[in-house]
C-alpha cells in the first residue's frame, strides 16, 4: 500500500509516462545508483557500493530487455548495454572508479539523446494533430 504523497506522486507520474518518458526515468535511476556506488567505492562502504551497481545493472538489463529490433539502432545499443553491464561489473569487483565513470558517461549521453527525441517527436505529433 502506497501511503506517502511522494509515493503516490512516483506511482502516478509512471502511470501517466509516455514510454519515452519511462525511458528517461530508467536512465535517471541508472545514473543515480552508479553514483552512489562510486560514492560507496570512495568512502569504502562495500554494501553501498555492491547494491548500488547491482541496480544500476538491474536498469541496464531491463533497458536491453525492452528494446525494439524493428529498429536497426537496438542491435547497437544492446551491445552498448551489455558493455556497461560488463564495466559496471569490473567496477563491483575491482572497486575501479573510472570505470564506473566511463559507463555514468554513456548513461548521460544517452539521456540526453533521449530528451532530445521526446522533445522531437512531441513536435510532431502536435504538428501532425494541427
Amino acid at each position: 500500500m502506497i501511503s506517502s504523497p511522494h509515493e503516490k506522486y512516483k506511482q502516478s507520474s509512471v502511470q501517466t509516462s509516455t514510454p519515452g518518458q519511462l525511458v528517461i526515468m530508467l536512465y535517471d535511476g541508472a545514473i543515480r545508483f552508479v553514483k552512489a556506488g562510486l560514492e560507496g567505492i570512495s568512502s569504502d562502504d562495500i554494501p553501498k557500493a555492491n547494491m548500488n551497481l547491482g541496480k544500476a545493472q538491474t536498469i541496464i538489463s531491463e533497458l536491453m530487455s525492452t528494446l525494439n529490433y524493428s529498429y536497426d539502432i537496438s542491435k547497437s545499443l544492446y551491445a552498448l548495454y551489455e558493455y556497461m553491464n560488463y564495466l559496471l561489473i569490473q567496477t563491483n569487483i575491482k572497486k575501479k572508479i573510472e570505470t564506473g565513470e566511463e559507463v555514468l558517461g554513456y548513461l548521460q549521453e544517452l539521456r540526453e539523446t533521449w530528451i532530445t527525441v521526446n522533445k522531437l517527436t512531441a513536435g510532431m505529433s502536435l504538428s501532425q494533430e494541427q
